[in-house]
């Protein structure tokens, strides 16, 4: 214990060596004392110091020395992939995010594969992929799914706050542009400089206040105005006699 106590203050002060702890049996002769951490930045930190003594030998020598957090002591996060850590929004001016060569959301373009390499069953499946159109990959089944879910669940979907509000949905309206191939079934780009979407993929069902067929409030008044109105409050009813009928003169003759 003392030959672990000064190899301890030898890594680093002799007055951050503190109480000896509970001892640790890690083998045959093989022993780990702790120590605790009186160092102000590493509280809830321990001194490990391993000792062994070699068969046949009669003086202990040290193993190992290092730092272990105890109960309540800081430690980094647990490790994650970049990959994972990756976030939208996280790529900047400047930076590059290789993409894999298995990646889900990819399949190899048509014009990419070679003639002669799909048998029957795989020449059938061809004419089914997108053409590349000189593109190495394109979006695959997955990819779709994927990029579908997230823009419908998303701010340009049918449940966001100012869709909820619109008047009509980005269906009707004429500044929705539908995109291309599949996705065009649910969703279109929004081309109106004045909306909130401008220039962003938007789900069919989606809306806001700008939508093409809003009038103004005056313009809506004249288009009620414009159909014949009749004043029944101007007018008096008149009888001529018990047996004439009813006619409906101008209150103003």
């Amino acid at each position: 214990m003392d030959l672990a106590r000064s190899v301890a203050a030898e890594a680093g002060r002799p007055e951050w060596v503190g109480e000896h702890r509970a001892p640790r049996v890690e083998g045959t002769r093989l022993v780990t004392h702790y120590f605790t951490c009186l160092d102000p930045a590493y509280p809830g930190w321990n001194y490990a110091v391993t000792v062994v003594r070699a068969s046949r030998a009669k003086n202990v020598t040290v193993n190992e020395v290092v730092l272990l957090p105890g109960d309540g002591a800081v430690v980094a996060p647990e490790w994650v992939p970049w990959k994972e850590r990756l976030r939208p929004g996280d790529v900047g001016v400047g930076d590059l995010l290789p993409t894999d060569e298995d990646d889900e959301r990819l399949v190899p373009g048509f014009a990419q594969v070679p003639a002669g390499e799909l048998d029957e069953e795989g020449a059938d499946q061809q004419m089914q992929w997108e053409l590349g159109l000189g593109r190495r990959h394109v979006l695959s089944e997955t990819g779709r799914e994927q990029a579908a879910e997230r823009w419908y669940n998303g701010d340009a979907g049918p449940r966001s706050a100012v869709a909820t509000a619109a008047p009509a949905r980005c269906a009707t309206c004429g500044f929705m542009t539908p995109l291309a191939g599949e996705l065009r079934q649910m969703f279109g780009v929004c081309t109106n400089e004045y909306a909130p979407d401008d220039g962003r993929v938007v789900s069919l069902d989606h809306g806001c206040g700008a939508h093409s067929e809003v009038r103004h409030p005056e313009e809506r008044a004249e288009r009620r105005s414009s159909t014949p109105v009749v004043d029944e409050l101007g007018y008096d009813h008149i009888v001529f006699d018990d047996t004439a009928e009813l006619e409906l003169v101008s209150s103003d003759h």
